[in-house]
């Protein structure tokens, strides 16, 4: 049974097709009867577990399943320690509270992050930030509802990290079997 992991481009579907012909992981992914162990927006990049192990795949994407997800994530301003700690703690989102996270402010962009096409265009006069967040659900768009709920919203979102599986060296576009 195959498992992959991808480095998911930005603005790829995290599914094998599209009706409305938009970049799809068949464009990646030559591998028959794997599928996506969970999911990364079109407009998010970086880690995707691909395996055809259904019970691998339930314990990974599954939103109660504890599976620890690490990203790193560029933000639109500069949080204070009040916003950390609510991050932290968990926040009140519409579906619910969040569990707690691991939330560390990266003094600048990681050195091995690739450029992303088109770049992140921040609105004039607005400084970004870089946090690593680290979840223990996966809700949709999780990320993005706690960041923005803090007044921060995220401008790039970069999976790094699905329970024992990281992204390492792996570029836009490139995959590589892993042993189980």
């Amino acid at each position: 049974m195959p498992t992959l992991l991808l480095n998911k481009p930005f603005r790829v579907l995290s599914q094998f097709t599209d009706p409305d012909g938009r970049a799809t992981l068949a464009d990646w992914i030559d591998v028959p009867g794997v599928y996506a162990a969970g999911r990364l927006d079109f407009d998010s990049e970086g880690l995707l577990v691909l395996t055809s192990d259904g019970r691998l795949k339930a314990r990974l994407a599954q939103a109660d399943s504890a599976t620890p997800k690490t990203y790193l994530a560029q933000v639109e301003g500069l949080p204070d320690v009040r916003a950390l700690d609510r991050l932290e703690h968990g926040i009140r989102l519409k579906d619910g509270p969040t569990r707690p996270a691991q939330v560390q402010l990266l003094p600048r962009a990681p050195g091995w992050l690739w450029r992303r096409d088109p770049p992140v265009a921040p609105r004039a006069g607005k400084r970004t930030s870089w946090l690593e967040i680290t979840l223990t659900e996966g809700r949709n768009r999780q990320v993005r509802r706690m960041t923005a709920a803090v007044g921060l919203p995220t401008l790039r979102l970069v999976r790094t990290r699905v329970g024992p599986y990281a992204l390492g060296t792996l570029q836009p576009g490139e995959s590589t079997i892993v042993d189980q």
